[in-house]
């Protein structure tokens, strides 16, 4: 091989791999494993600091909007937890008490779960509605 082809083909190999290095670590990174408030507290201080998605149960009257941020409580088996959420797209719209949320984001050592990105699921929320004692009123015909 010529001089000229064997910088080529190791320069192109680099940079392959330089890429393909970058590629895998931000696919890692980005990764988020899903889990329930208990679960999140099992994995002790593992918790701490990582890219987290925590679901649970939007506990009533917990939900404070301050600005653009909102905290509320979620709660799953008898454990519940404190987020913050400080992303910049809009609260869904099915995010009321009762509500499944899943929100992303990272659990601090103060006990506040800081969010990026909530999602608010609605199948449950009547189930749970209805099993508390909460009826709504809907009028037909408007």
């Amino acid at each position: 091989m010529k001089s000229k082809q064997l910088k080529f083909v190791l320069g192109s190999a680099l940079i392959v791999l330089a890429l393909s290095y970058l590629g895998f670590s931000g696919f890692k990174e980005s990764m988020s494993y899903y889990q329930t408030v208990p679960e999140m507290y099992a994995s002790g201080d593992a918790a701490y600091g990582r890219h987290l998605r925590v679901q649970g149960d939007v506990l009533p009257g917990t939900i404070v909007r301050e600005g653009k941020n909102v905290n509320f409580v979620i709660g799953h088996e008898n454990q519940t937890l404190k987020v913050q959420y400080v992303g910049t797209e809009p609260i869904p719209d099915t995010f009321r008490d009762y509500a499944q949320a899943v929100v992303e984001g990272t659990y601090g050592r103060d006990g506040i779960f800081t969010a990026s990105k909530m999602q608010a699921k609605c199948a449950s929320k009547y189930e749970k509605e209805t099993a508390a004692g909460v009826t709504t009123t809907k009028n037909e015909g408007q």
